[in-house]
């Protein structure tokens, strides 16, 4: 069990736990029986889905279940674990696929209109003031977007610059809406920024909890059991290691948002539902220690004499039928632990007020609001109303293949149980076969040998025969060896596994591919072909799980972080499926294109910093430490160009001189503004004050400095 629930306390509201003041059990009777009726209708429910999962589990483990009936003319008890394999390969190309990138694949980007930020703005450093008014327009156009709603008051174009309003401030005067329009202007997209910067953010908090790690239990299970779960986010208080001068340990908290996996045995949902969208709720069966059980008076809202009272009635694990199964070790004696049920979902508003839940004056109308509620032992140990806005339940169920009229998925080892079966039957014929193929039966005829004789055969055995008796006495008799039939069926078999499963053999490492995978070009059509079977899964896992998970991430930041660069009008988006094209194809694209842009007719029309961008992307490289920002560049050379004109001016310099032309006339000339005359120092043929000058006899002269 981790310590994944932390909630935020400013946004609970919960049943007050003082020692004071302690809600009775009669209080409360009412939400046990509720939650324990929900319970008990989606175990019963998912009976059926168990006895699937027991199935697969089985063959991914190569056990013969209680149905398996063997004969006492059956010897062999041999199991060919393909299923292994075959899930095995697809989890470890669904893996492969949502990490090809070497990160969480989760990207932020803003809206087709984007509100409240604009999309692009623009200012071009050599456009005159003159031209830009004539260029702007007050009015804008028909469905930019801008339309102000009644009752509203126009907002400058500063307010809806987001995280670029500080840095983009030096050049307020010049910033036009929209892209820039001239071959000089420089566009910014602050829409664009304010995405990536919640983009890094959630990838931070992704590696922070170790997501990565729940990612590939999640896919596991899904292609095992046909369904993986994930929870969260939820808020946790992370301890980082920390020494202060003094060398004690002095560690800094930080509260962090936390997923976890959930394993599909111990998730029960709603019975009624098909997917979590549909599902009114949710609950969760923990296994904890009597140590586990008293970390929760540690965390918001957990009623700590409630907790000590239920550790006081003992253990009451429940251990379930299918759990031996799963145990290699299954202990006859009671289990030490205890059953602990946290249910997320639907309450009624009056039996949350009878039970003691302060409700806001928002909800007031509302019949029913979502509620977290732990129970143990009959205990009611915590009720909070769901915190995070929009309230939805924090679980993620994804399906390998998808069911449309069940809730839970199907899986490899379910696509492929009949031909695992009829692989392992004709396994254990060829094997029994070939065990008496492989010896002589012999025959004896005892009336042709003198009685009391050991009848064991092996080599320089000596029998010794009935004097005068007629015949022969030891017969051998070779049994015909019909394995290579069975073998023959084992093969079909196995080739029908490759087309239940959309995975053929040679995805796994199978050698001998024959026919148009011998040359090159053909096994990777082979492979591409392959593939497709994955593409439906990866598309799952992007609607069903990596979305959902991303868009939770992203309320939880906009609910609970205050920094204002990561704000805007953004969306999430899953991009599982386009990992599946090659990196090494991605960029060969992507040179193809750069090279058609490079066509100066061409130019104009292409996004060079994306491009460049995109093919750092496709080497596993960070574009933001291996690119250059020329917007941001364009800006600082424009700010020290201001500051450069504001400290000639205190000078007494012109306005528009720059450091080589102080005069701004394109001339050299002396500190004083007045032109040097011939003759004078600092006077040059060729309008240069630092060159030589030839006197009339021929002699050169040592340069003359100009006064500065």
């Amino acid at each position: 069990m981790a310590d994944d629930e932390i909630m935020m306390e400013d946004d609970a509201i919960a049943l007050e736990d003082t020692e004071d003041s302690v809600i009775d059990d009669a209080d409360v009777s009412g939400i046990v029986p509720f939650i324990l009726e929900k319970y008990t209708r989606a175990e019963d429910y998912r009976y059926q889905d168990e006895e699937r999962w027991l199935k697969a589990y089985r063959n991914y483990r190569g056990l013969y279940g209680p149905d398996v009936q063997f004969t006492e003319a059956e010897k062999s008890r041999v199991f060919i674990k393909v299923t292994k394999t075959k899930t095995l390969a697809a989890y470890g190309q669904i893996v492969d696929v949502l990490f090809a990138g070497n990160k969480f694949p989760i990207t932020i980007d803003p809206t087709e209109l984007p509100e409240g930020v604009e999309a692009d703005v623009s200012f071009d450093p050599q456009l005159t003031p003159e031209v830009r008014q004539q260029l702007e327009s007050p009015y804008g156009y028909k469905g930019d977007g801008q339309d102000l709603p009644p009752g509203a008051t126009a907002r400058t174009l500063m307010d809806r610059l987001g995280a670029l309003k500080e840095k983009l401030q030096p050049v307020q005067d010049k910033l036009q809406k929209g892209p820039g329009t001239t071959p000089t202007a420089v566009t910014f997209s602050p829409a664009e920024i304010s995405a990536k910067k919640m983009e890094k953010k959630i990838q931070d908090q992704l590696q922070e909890s170790s997501a990565n790690k729940y990612l590939r239990s999640t896919a596991f299970e899904m292609a095992l059991f046909g369904t993986g779960v994930m929870k969260g986010p939820f808020a946790v208080d992370k301890e980082y290691p920390n020494w202060n001068e003094d060398g004690e340990y002095d560690p800094t908290m930080k509260t962090v948002p936390q997923v976890s996996h959930v394993s599909v045995w111990n998730f029960y949902p709603d019975p009624d539902a098909n997917n979590m969208d549909e599902a009114q709720f949710v609950i969760e069966r923990h296994k904890m220690s009597r140590t586990q059980l008293r970390a929760l008076k540690k965390r918001p809202y957990f009623r700590s004499q409630v907790i000590d009272e239920a550790i006081q009635m003992g253990e009451n694990y429940d251990k379930k039928y299918w759990e031996d199964d799963l145990e290699d070790y299954a202990p006859e004696h009671g289990i030490d632990r205890f059953e602990v049920l946290e249910y997320w979902g639907m309450v009624d508003t009056e039996m949350l007020k009878e039970q003691g839940v302060e409700i806001p004056s928002d909800f007031d109308d509302f019949d029913e609001l979502q509620a977290n509620i732990w129970i143990c032992n009959n205990k009611l140990i915590r009720m909070v109303l769901n915190p995070f806005k929009p309230a939805r339940i924090p679980y993620h169920a994804a399906p390998y293949e998808l069911n449309p009229y069940s809730f839970f998925g199907i899986g490899i080892a379910e696509n492929m149980d009949d031909t695992q079966t009829l692989m392992n039957g004709f396994m254990r014929m060829a094997v029994d076969n070939a065990v008496l193929s492989g010896n002589l039966l012999i025959e004896v005829d005892e009336t042709n040998l003198v009685p009391g004789q050991d009848l064991s055969v092996y080599p320089g055995k000596v029998f010794r025969r009935q004097g005068g008796a007629p015949g022969q006495a030891i017969f051998g008799t070779k049994y015909p060896n019909v394995s290579s039939e069975n073998m023959m069926m084992f093969d079909k078999a196995r080739v029908l596994a490759d087309e239940s499963t959309g995975f053929p053999s040679f995805a796994h490492g199978q050698t001998g591919v024959s026919g148009v995978g011998r040359t090159a070009s053909g096994i990777s059509m082979l492979m591409g072909a392959a593939q497709g079977s994955i593409k439906n899964v990866i598309k799952n896992v992007d609607d069903y799980l990596l979305r959902p998970l991303g868009e939770g991430l992203f309320r939880f930041n906009m609910q609970f972080d205050f920094d204002p660069e990561i704000k805007g009008d953004l969306e999430v988006k899953a991009r599982g499926t386009e990992s599946l094209m090659a990196n090494e194809v991605r960029s060969q694209r992507l040179m193809q294109f750069i090279k058609i842009a490079s066509n100066p007719a061409l130019a104009p029309f292409a996004k060079f910093p994306y491009i460049i961008r995109e093919i750092a992307k496709s080497m596993d490289l960070d574009p933001d430490k291996v690119t250059n920002n020329m917007n941001d560049a364009a800006i600082q050379a424009e700010i020290m160009k201001g500051m450069q004109a504001a400290q000639q001016e205190q000078q007494g310099a012109p306005a528009g001189a720059d450091a080589m032309d102080p005069t701004g006339a394109g001339g050299a000339t002396v500190g004083t503004g007045q032109v040097p005359q011939p003759g004078e120092q600092g006077f040059s043929a060729n309008g240069q004050g630092n060159t030589q000058q030839v006197e009339a006899n021929g002699q050169q002269q040592p340069p003359m400095a100009s006064v500065q």
